[in-house]
């Protein structure tokens, strides 16, 4: 009876909406198994093919062919019906699992198919989630209340490659993102000013504001371009600009590294603003002056048509752009490719 109920709370759904394949018409060992599992459940081959909605003959075939792949005999005939033998109780024990995983996946699917899904997975910096991200997701609470959401704190360089493993639905990035943009959906979110990270003992450590040119000769500490791809290229480009070219002493893997590098050298790196409330012992983070100094926050999200959650998220984050650069902490953008 307890094996019966077990199947039986599916009859309803998953059996019913799943119909098998017919014999020679490709039929796989997950069918077969799902119909012997019906055929426990009824006790009876007849009841479980009217179940199945396919002949009895073709049914019967279907349990031949599994006990000859699973090279055992798996039902018993008795005056009231059949019985599972012992290894066909192993087989529903085994396969229980693998049925509902595969109708819950195969439901997850076709939920996306429709442009619905149960869950978003959101990579995101952690230094950026705060001003963005967070009020992002409660007014995306308001609309889609039974989201489940997979937050994942990962470097640039992570996040892009999860996007492209299908690991992540949409990535909140800074604009290291941008190498990666013709493979996903871009928006520019915002773009921030930028600091420079100088040892507290640098002389130039205890000013209000700096110019870019103030840097020139300061040896410069470049981040892993593994985790950071086109970091060290921007601090480059602002520096070129400002009118010479940095000169990188050290790359180090890792931000915190980073950091602990320009005290030990009396280095310098360039880094967005938000990086002013972000406390790092012998460091501090003064302001850049240019005009042209600016870091930006991008958003990527898989390509085809973006479910509505995810064009939901897209847009909150935008609006939390928008709300930061009112309250003066960047300029909001909003181009999208």
């Amino acid at each position: 009876m307890g094996r019966e109920c077990a199947f039986r709370t599916r009859r309803d759904n998953a059996a019913a909406e799943l119909p098998l394949c017919r014999i020679g018409i490709g039929c796989g060992v997950i069918e077969r198994i799902r119909a012997f599992a019906t055929v426990v459940a009824e006790g009876s081959v007849n009841r479980a093919a009217v179940r199945l909605r396919i002949g009895q003959p073709a049914l019967s075939r279907q349990m031949q062919a599994l006990e000859q792949e699973l090279g055992g005999r798996l039902l018993e005939r008795e005056a009231r019906g059949v019985q599972p033998t012992g290894l066909g109780h192993a087989v529903l024990e085994a396969f229980r699992p693998v049925l509902e995983s595969y109708d819950a996946a195969l439901a997850d699917v076709r939920r996306q198919a429709r442009g619905l899904r149960s869950e978003l997975r959101v990579g995101y910096l952690i230094s950026a989630a705060q001003p963005l991200l967070a009020p992002a997701l409660a007014r995306l609470r308001e609309t889609h209340g039974d989201l489940r959401l997979r937050l994942h704190d990962m470097s640039p360089r992570e996040q892009i490659d999860a996007l492209r493993a299908g690991q992540l639905d949409l990535a909140l990035t800074g604009q290291e993102g941008a190498v990666a943009a013709r493979d996903f959906h871009s928006r520019k979110l915002t773009s921030l000013g930028v600091v420079a990270a100088l040892a507290g003992t640098d002389p130039l450590a205890s000013r209000r504001r700096l110019a870019l040119a103030e840097l020139k000769g300061h040896e410069f500490v470049g981040i892993d371009e593994a985790e950071m791809p086109g970091r060290n290229r921007w601090m480059q480009s602002l520096c070129r600009a400002a009118g010479f070219r940095p000169r990188f002493g050290s790359v180090i893997d890792g931000i915190t590294h980073v950091l602990s590098q320009v005290v030990a050298e009396s280095g310098v790196t360039l880094l967005p603003d938000y990086f002013r409330t972000y406390a790092h012992p012998g460091v501090v983070f003064v302001p850049i002056s240019d005009a042209k100094a600016r870091w930006d926050l991008i958003v990527l999200w898989q390509r085809g048509q973006a479910p509505p959650a995810t064009r939901a998220l897209v847009e909150a984050l935008a609006a939390a752009a928008g709300g930061l650069a009112k309250r003066g902490g960047g300029s909001s953008a909003d181009s999208e490719d």
